[in-house]
């Protein structure tokens, strides 16, 4: 009974300091308050005739737009405006020099201060702007009717609207979006990422295809009325709704192809050293002396660098490796085969020296050997590269998802002219060999040479076409094929033989043996 009688004090004491609190209870519950001091009525309501109120009512069972929470959105701009004012002329009055918000801490003028000066972080953490002009920023939410499953209806926040947003003022979340079921009439439906609106003639505007984005370019936005190009670096996926980065080509070290021309060409140039060795240690003995001893070893010297020149076409270009990719393999190449034409020329011209008043042999002396090697190779890629140097380019012409990382040579006429040059070279080499077919053995590789001339042309007979018809890795590794291919016919066809008959059948290798072999013949 005590503690009745003190809630009972408590609620009379409330209720005569709340007399708002009061009328709002006896209003919404058409009820009378004990201890009240409302003594207003409506109409012919009379208010000491109302029953008592119970004190078991409850606000969540009536309706009243006073406690109504759900569109607070207006009472909130306005408690905003009012505190934002009040805190702002607060925080004016108490700016202190040094320690203000605008620049080098200065303070606005309480009594003349303008409208963008005011900014206020309000309790609940959301940053008040205006603009120049003393108007707020604009922000509004962006609401969806959902009916619930018990069928009542509900106002569902899907996005909101941020003037102060860069680029994105308008964020909408798809997912929440409950639209209305029901037919619904439409021509065509909308174009997804990836495709684009092509309007269809004489039909209204809301008829259109949807076509595909072509490759490289892309949409992604629905309805889009025109795809957009990728940069030069991507490429659209297969969706064409994205521009991912293009896949770059080049034979590299690393994968198999590239390995494999690799060990060929380091086997090729150990090889080749190995016979230098072989011909150093048997420089003395009568099948070395007879084979113009000097220019077996420029020779073989030459097809070493023939060999690891392939080992330039490897690996990602560059313009200095471009640069030096091309007049290396048309100066190695064109020197092997002035190697093969001088020891040819020089044994022909020695026999057709034994003629009266013959004076062909002075011109073949070892200065001439010397200068035969020494041909026009070097002047012709001295021009290629000061009037129009190879270079590494990036090709996307020849498939658009991946970048083809080539050297290209820059001036098609220096190309075409060293391969011209050696072509010529390679034809006099074969008509020397031809006309020294009849000669003695052994002074004679008439035979093994001419050999290895067919072996040549074949090789880059059949290498123009594939080089013009094929694009990316797969042009360099048949450009290197034809490098190592032709070094081997060389290597194999004239010093081959000779390493045998030196290492394998010593008995055959004596100025006697070879006197006999030569009558014989």
């Amino acid at each position: 009974m005590l503690i009745y009688f003190y809630i009972s004090i408590f609620v009379e004491l409330v209720i005569k300091m709340t007399s708002f609190l009061a009328e709002f209870w006896e209003e919404t519950f058409d009820c009378r308050l004990n201890g009240s001091v409302n003594t207003h009525s409506h109409g012919s309501d009379n208010f000491f005739d109302r029953q008592p109120c119970k004190g078991t009512e409850d606000l969540n069972d009536v309706y009243s737009p006073y406690s109504d929470v759900t569109q607070l959105r207006v009472s909130y701009n306005i408690y905003k405006a009012v505190y934002l004012i009040a805190y702002a002329l607060q925080d004016l009055s108490n700016c202190k020099v040094g320690k203000g918000p605008f620049l080098n801490g200065t303070c606005a003028d309480p009594k003349n201060f303008k409208p963008w000066q005011v900014s206020q972080i309000m309790a609940l953490g959301e940053k008040v702007n205006f603009d120049q002009n003393g108007d707020p920023i604009a922000y509004y939410d962006l609401m969806n009717w959902q009916r619930a499953p018990d069928g009542s209806l509900n106002l569902v926040k899907v996005g909101f609207y941020d003037a102060s947003l860069p680029g994105h003022s308008l964020v909408i979340n798809d997912s929440v979006i409950q639209w209305p079921l029901g037919k619904k009439s439409v021509c065509s439906s909308s174009c997804p990422p990836g495709t684009r609106v092509v309007r269809r003639k004489g039909e209204p505007i809301c008829c259109y295809d949807c076509v595909p984005c072509t490759e490289g370019e892309v949409s992604n936005k629905t309805d889009s009325l025109e795809c957009s190009r990728c940069s030069a670096d991507t490429w659209s996926n297969t969706a064409r709704n994205l521009c991912i980065p293009r896949t770059t080509e080049y034979l590299s070290y690393y994968e198999f192809m590239g390995i494999l021309l690799c060990v060929a060409s380091v086997f090729g140039a150990c090889l080749s050293l190995f016979i230098i060795t072989i011909f150093i240690s048997y420089k003395d003995t009568p099948l070395v002396r007879a084979n113009n001893m000097e220019l077996s070893f420029l020779l073989l010297a030459f097809l070493a660098i023939c060999f690891l020149v392939g080992l330039l076409f490897i690996g990602e270009p560059s313009d200095w490796l471009c640069r030096i990719r091309y007049p290396a393999f048309g100066i190695s190449f064109a020197l092997c085969i002035s190697c093969l034409l001088a020891k040819t020329a020089v044994v022909l011209m020695a026999f057709r020296s034994t003629l009266p008043r013959s004076n062909v042999m002075k011109w073949f002396g070892s200065n001439q050997q010397r200068a035969s090697v020494l041909l026009g190779t070097v002047k012709i890629c001295f021009f290629w590269l000061l009037t129009s140097p190879p270079h590494a380019n990036n090709n996307t012409d020849y498939h658009g998802a991946t970048i083809i990382k080539e050297c290209v040579p820059g001036s098609e006429v220096g190309f075409w002219s060293v391969l011209g040059y050696i072509g010529i070279l390679a034809c006099g080499c074969l008509l020397m060999a031809f006309l020294a077919r009849k000669l003695p053995d052994n002074f004679n590789e008439a035979k093994c040479i001419t050999f290895s001339m067919l072996i040549f042309f074949a090789v880059w007979i059949t290498f123009i076409p594939v080089y013009v018809s094929t694009a990316g890795k797969y042009t360099v590794a048949v450009h290197i094929f034809a490098i190592l291919a032709s070094a081997f016919a060389l290597l194999f066809c004239i010093f081959v033989p000779k390493c045998y008959i030196i290492l394998l059948r010593p008995e055959k290798n004596f100025k006697k043996k070879m006197i006999n072999n030569s009558k014989n013949s």
